[in-house]
């Protein structure tokens, strides 16, 4: 074994260093973190004024009953009116509110603050906008598959322009959670299974919401989340707990908050679940001495909903009282909806059990965070009801709906070249729960703030683009999960009166999201029957997947010549996935979760690590190895793969040197074809291997992808980069380390295909 190296401090190096190496290959730039030097004298003197009760209100964060956007979310919690909330503002004891929408209506809220409190500190007005706010965007999941962080960076910046005109200055988003276990409802709003991909577009999203300068009027604060580890909760459970080693949480969980806060995120929100027996809430380890020790964040900490008081039902605090204590004590500066910190921090002051010092600190970012988004120079800022009307459902909004949408489509099987569909000459029947639904097309947290009249159903697309929309019949043949009366008969004949079957089956958008885990991650029985009644007729059968993560396909659905994964697109649902159906737009997506075999198999997800007794390549081959007993631990469909109308070659992989030196940099090169006959677009991706390390290593890391765009027979170079500080990872005592060695390098389509290629590091000082 070679001399182990390490290169960092006792908690291993920054890994700002490692990630500006990382994101080099995908040509995104990563900036220094935006930070408060020091608190301005502004900020100073509002805080020597203050009250203890007035420092807990700017820590305490309530819905906003005054504007609601579809009343209250939560009436078993929230019993806050806006007559009370008018006058909590009034009394400084409000210092954010969250989820209320309308310019006019926030601007009279802030109109109390400033004239109407005694130190006229103005209210940060926040919502979770997640992947879109009146006219709504793919959900993250597979806007990801895209695997174009400009495309996120520019949905994410539309997202901002509406919510501002709204009246927001601060989004709850983007969640940067990697979810590995796709029974989790909550896959649906991240970036799926991989770090690095993660990390782009953590970093993308932060920067679209945020924009260029934070104090412009359609800047909207970004707040990644979940502060830690929330998607490794234990069997895909929402809320549940999560057993996380230093090494995983290290390198699997928190980079892509630490890529965020280097793209100039300055809040982050504490995660529901425990790490390893501890709330995240509660967590100093998390929020005090990796968030502020070892990263030296100065932004804001804001709890998710309650989660501070939870700490109760947890058996972590003994009661309301000694939750506050905890949370504020742990590194939460901001106690979103439970009200404990307005309750119980003057009395903890008072006592003893809490430090002024802590509170005046959270205090100080607070404020410092308002005077970084101008709200003291102009309180009024983001609160113009002529721009609401100006920048609200805009054609130019509608249109990178649709373009995100059909870019979002994966391809997963195109037996025979049934697709793209003419526009004429053929009876197409689309027939499924979604076929002509409008009721979820948005998908988990999409029709929180959405216009619902933008949303166009399958039925509409389809027939906008066709020559002739009579020749389009649509059938439902069942809801999501129960039967309709005569519905299948009435879907068998219009199979049976048509050339070809678009058959929209899945999951709904209740199905996924917050508080929707599932054990079992097939299409519902229903629709499963249904599929089995059309595939009986013979017609070919086009599949239009409906879903918010990765779910088993079995039977005719699995079997058919042709599958599209279509996510939640959207309001342009519709005619995105028109423009795909019909060659308007090739698709290039790629998958951002593995499509396992079975549910059985979660967690799933392709970088896992290799074991004493490796899976067989032969599906039939020997006992006593990392296998199931009826299937092998595979993929239905990997992480990282998908189809096109053309076909792409990558030839010619040549690698700088076979030796590469500790400071050095590896240079890799291959060609890239279009083979076939249309234009499209590839996503040439970058993966390695350490062969032998101190631990374990993944089989494949993904390290760089590049989407390359060519006309039929056009070819191109592509050129990708690895240094030392790409190949580290957490060693002993969570040391960032890199070992000498050999490793493996592939230029691939997927994470399980493509040219390899070997290269050995060097240790300082040798070659």
């Amino acid at each position: 074994m070679a001399l182990k190296t390490t290169n960092g401090g006792p908690r291993g190096p920054s890994r700002r260093a490692f990630l500006s190496g990382a994101t080099a290959l995908s040509g995104l730039a990563v900036t220094a973190p935006r930070a408060f030097a020091r608190a301005s004298d502004r900020v100073e003197g509002l805080l020597a004024q203050m009250t203890v009760e007035e420092k807990a209100g700017q820590l305490s964060c309530f819905a906003d009953m005054i504007r609601p956007p579809i009343g209250d979310m939560n009436p078993l919690v929230n019993i806050r009116n806006a007559q009370i909330l008018l006058a909590e503002v009034k009394a400084g004891r409000i210092g954010a509110l969250f989820n209320g929408v309308g310019a006019q209506a926030a601007r009279d809220t802030q109109k109390a603050a400033i004239e109407g409190s005694r130190l006229k500190i103005p209210l940060l007005f926040a919502a979770d906008v997640i992947h879109g706010f009146r006219t709504v965007f793919p959900i993250p999941l597979g806007e990801t598959a895209s695997f174009d962080p400009h495309l996120a960076e520019r949905t994410a910046r539309a997202t901002a322009l509406e919510a501002t005109a709204s009246g927001l200055h601060w989004t709850f988003a983007p969640m940067v959670d990697v979810a590995r276990d796709q029974r989790w409802g909550r896959v649906a709003e991240g970036a799926g299974e991989d770090v690095y991909l993660g990390e782009v577009m953590a970093a993308a999203r932060v920067r679209g919401f945020q924009g260029k300068d934070l104090k412009a009027d359609d800047s909207l604060l970004a707040t990644p989340k979940h502060f830690a580890a929330y998607g490794a909760v234990t069997a895909g459970l929402e809320y549940n707990s999560v057993e996380v080693s230093d090494a995983t949480l290290r390198e699997i969980h928190l980079p892509p908050f630490q890529a965020a806060f280097a793209a100039g995120a300055l809040t982050t929100m504490s995660a529901f679940n425990d790490v390893n027996g501890i709330p995240a809430t509660a967590n100093k380890m998390l929020l005090t001495d990796i968030l502020r020790g070892e990263w030296g964040f100065k932004g804001v900490v804001v709890s998710d909903y309650t989660a501070d008081q939870e700490l109760v039902a947890h058996g972590f605090a003994a009661d309301d009282r000694d939750a506050a204590r905890l949370a504020i004590l742990a590194g939460v500066d901001m106690s979103m909806q439970s009200g404990l910190y307005n309750r119980y921090l003057p009395e903890l002051v008072a006592s003893g059990a809490v430090p002024m010092a802590t509170v005046d600190a959270a205090v100080r970012r607070v404020l410092a965070l308002k005077e970084a988004i101008g709200l003291f120079d102009n309180p009024y800022r983001s609160l113009d009801p002529r721009a609401e009307a100006q920048r609200t459902a805009t054609p130019a909004l509608r249109a990178l709906s649709r373009e995100a949408g059909a870019r979002s489509i994966v391809l997963l099987k195109n037996d025979g070249a049934l697709l793209p569909l003419p526009k004429a000459g053929k009876r197409l029947a689309l027939i499924g729960p979604f076929a002509d639904d409008r009721d979820n097309v948005l998908g988990a947290w999409g029709g929180f703030f959405a216009d619902r009249r933008l949303n166009v159903d399958l039925a509409t697309g389809l027939r906008a683009q066709l020559v002739d929309p009579g020749s389009l019949i649509v059938e439902r043949g069942c809801e999501v999960e129960t039967t309709i009366a005569g519905g299948f008969e009435r879907a068998v004949a219009a199979a049976q009166a048509a050339d070809i079957v678009l058959l929209a089956v899945g999951e709904s958008q209740d199905m996924t999201g917050e508080a929707k885990s599932r054990t079992d991650i097939r299409i519902p029985p229903v629709q499963q029957r249904l599929a089995e009644a059309i595939a009986a007729t013979g017609k070919p059968v086009v599949v239009l997947l409906r879903h918010g993560r990765a779910i088993q396909l079995e039977g005719v659905v699995r079997d058919a010549p042709a599958i599209l994964a279509t996510w939640f697109l959207g309001s342009e649902m519709g005619n995105a996935v028109a423009d795909v159906l019909f060659g308007v737009v090739n698709p290039s997506g790629r998958l951002p979760v593995s499509f396992p075999i079975d549910s059985g198999q979660e967690p799933f997800f392709y970088n896992g690590r290799t074991t004493g007794r490796p899976a067989p390549v032969d599906p039939n081959g020997q006992e006593y190895k990392a296998r199931w007993r009826s299937i092998r631990n595979d993929a239905l469909y990997p992480f990282g793969f998908g189809l096109s109308y053309t076909r792409f070659d990558i030839t010619d992989m040549k690698l700088s040197t076979a030796r590469l030196g500790w400071t050095d940099t590896l240079h890799i090169t291959a060609k890239v074809r279009n083979s076939g006959n249309l234009h499209g677009d590839h996503v040439v991706q970058l993966y390695i291997r350490d062969r032998v390390a101190s631990r374990t290593r993944p089989v494949r890391e993904l390290k760089g992808f590049q989407r390359v765009s060519l006309a039929p027979g056009a070819e191109r170079e592509v050129r990708f980069e690895l240094k030392r500080e790409n190949l580290m990872f957490v060693g002993d005592n969570d040391y960032w380390i890199a070992e000498p060695g050999m490793f493996d390098v592939w230029l691939a389509n997927s994470a399980v295909d493509g040219l390899m290629a070997s290269f050995e590091l060097l240790g300082a000082g040798q070659g």
